[in-house]
């Protein structure tokens, strides 16, 4: 994954921050938060014209992440993130909430439990398509994303974190066994 830390002005981003903005300000719990931010991506979905044409086209080494917008005292970052046919994340957690609308094509998600330390237990998945919005928030965040289509695929990201500062919305990646349920 790259992240391409320059923020510039995107046409129709403001409506989107302002209504995030909003949602963050009333300082629910993270969960709550993460709901509140589904609500108003669901309303506000920008197109994958919130990108550049060169932006869209990703990077053939890896799922692309853009900044488009981090909130000045720190609370969320809104992110676009380009995904080429085949390009995967690691199994991974976060370390805040985070609510995800896909722009063009279809994100495919796995989610798993760790239930005791030593192996992953793959809990249910989903094919998130364009013009859908999900969001979640630790614990029970354990996930894998992928673009296992044709088409690329381009999804938009809100974290509760400033990740221009931290890096990424990673908390820890998960190399162990995925064992089925009841094993």
């Amino acid at each position: 994954m790259t992240l391409n830390g320059s923020v510039i002005a995107r046409p129709g981003l403001e409506h989107l921050v302002g209504g995030v903005r909003a949602a963050v300000d009333r300082h629910a719990g993270w969960q709550r938060t993460a709901s509140l931010v589904a609500g108003v991506l669901e309303e506000r979905l920008p197109g994958p014209d919130i990108l550049t044409v060169e932006e869209q086209t990703g990077d053939p080494a890896g799922y692309q992440s853009h900044l488009l917008h981090v909130e000045p005292d720190g609370s969320f970052s809104v992110l676009a993130v380009v995904w080429r046919t085949g390009q995967v994340t690691a199994i991974h957690d976060h370390v805040t909430w985070c609510v995800v609308g896909v722009l063009r094509g279809v994100e495919h998600e796995e989610r798993f439990e760790c239930p005791t330390g030593d192996h992953l237990v793959r809990v249910g998945e989903s094919a998130n398509a364009e013009g859908s919005v999900t969001g979640f928030a630790p614990p029970g965040d354990i996930h894998r994303v992928c673009n296992p289509n044709q088409l690329t695929t381009i999804s938009l990201h809100v974290y509760g974190t400033d990740v221009s500062r931290i890096g990424s919305s990673v908390r820890r990646e998960y190399d162990l066994p995925i064992r089925s349920a009841g094993r």
